[in-house]
């Protein structure tokens, strides 16, 4: 009866072994959780880019539109805006 407990045991414990993922699998698995954790990653950083790229252009065009609106207030009142004297 031992015996056969015995051998029981040892292929219970021989059965469990076997359902895990072998080594192959367990790195597979590991390459491609890097993989997708790289990629978030590129996105992340390609959104924060574009949102970058997007700030410096609105900051652009304010900029042209407020020297465009100086332009005009030269134009309108010359007075106000009088030519600095050269110095010689």
């Amino acid at each position: 009866m031992k015996k056969l407990a015995t051998l029981l045991v040892i292929g219970v414990v021989a059965f469990m072994y076997s359902c895990g993922p072998s080594a192959k699998q367990i790195e597979e698995t590991r390459i491609a959780d890097s993989i997708r954790v790289a990629d978030s990653l590129a996105m992340v950083q390609a959104e924060q880019q574009r949102i970058a790229d997007s700030i410096a252009k609105v900051q652009q065009e304010k900029m042209i539109a407020d020297s465009i609106a100086h332009a005009d207030s030269v134009k309108k009142f010359p007075k106000l805006f009088k030519a600095p004297k050269k110095v010689k």
